[in-house]
C-alpha cells in the first residue's frame, strides 16, 4: 500500500511541478507536512545530495525521498511516479505540437506557465533559505536577533557565490569545497 501511495504522491509532483527540479520543493514540503514521511531537515539533505550528484535534481530528490520512505524499492517507485507524467505529456505534446505550435491558445498557455514556474522556483528558494540560513525555532526560543541567522551558512553562501562569480571554477569544485568546510567546521550540528 505504501508503494502505491508513493507512486501516486510523486505522480502528482511530476504532473504539477512545472519548471524543473527545484519546482518540486513546495510539493515535497507538502508531503512532509501532510504525510510525515520526512522532515524539512531531510528535505535540506535531499537538496544537498541531489545538487551534488549527477542527474536531474527532481529525479534525485524523488529517489532519495522514496528511499527514505521504503528503501530501494521506494526510491524506484517514487522516481517512476515522478517521471511518468512527463513521459505521457511529452508523447502527447510531440504528436500535437506540430499541429498546434502556431495556435494562439497554445502560445498563451505556455506564456501563462512561465510565471507559475518562476513562482514555484522562488518558493523553493525561500524554503531552502529558511532551512539553510535561518534558525527560526532558536530565535523564537531565545528572542535574540543574532540567533535567527545561521552565520556560518551565510558566510559560506557568500564566499561560494563570490567564488562562482569571480572564478571559472567548476560547480563541482564549489560543491566539494562546501562539503569539506561542512565536515571540518562540523556545520551539520551533530
Amino acid at each position: 500500500m505504501i508503494l502505491l501511495q508513493l507512486f501516486f504522491e510523486f505522480f502528482k509532483v511530476g504532473l504539477f511541478s512545472i519548471g524543473g527540479g527545484l519546482a518540486t520543493l513546495p510539493f515535497l514540503y507538502d508531503i512532509s507536512n501532510t504525510l510525515g514521511w520526512f522532515t524539512h531537515g531531510d528535505i535540506a539533505n535531499m537538496i544537498a545530495i541531489a545538487e551534488s550528484t549527477p542527474g536531474a535534481i527532481g529525479i534525485n530528490m524523488s529517489t532519495y525521498a522514496g528511499y527514505q520512505v521504503d528503501g530501494i524499492l521506494g526510491g524506484i517507485v517514487a522516481t517512476i511516479g515522478l517521471i511518468t507524467p512527463s513521459v505521457i505529456i511529452i508523447l502527447v505534446i510531440a504528436r500535437l505540437l506540430k499541429k498546434f505550435k502556431e495556435n494562439k491558445l497554445v502560445q498563451d498557455v505556455f506564456f501563462g506557465l512561465r510565471p507559475a514556474s518562476v513562482a514555484m522556483i522562488a518558493s523553493a528558494g525561500i524554503g531552502v533559505i529558511k532551512i539553510a540560513l535561518v534558525n527560526i525555532p532558536l530565535f523564537e526560543s531565545t528572542g535574540h536577533l543574532l540567533d535567527l541567522f545561521v552565520v556560518p551558512g551565510i558566510i559560506l553562501a557568500i564566499v561560494l557565490y563570490t567564488l562562482s562569480k569571480k572564478t571559472t571554477w567548476s560547480p563541482i569544485i564549489l560543491v566539494a569545497i562546501s562539503a569539506v568546510v561542512g565536515i571540518v567546521l562540523h556545520l551539520g550540528g551533530a
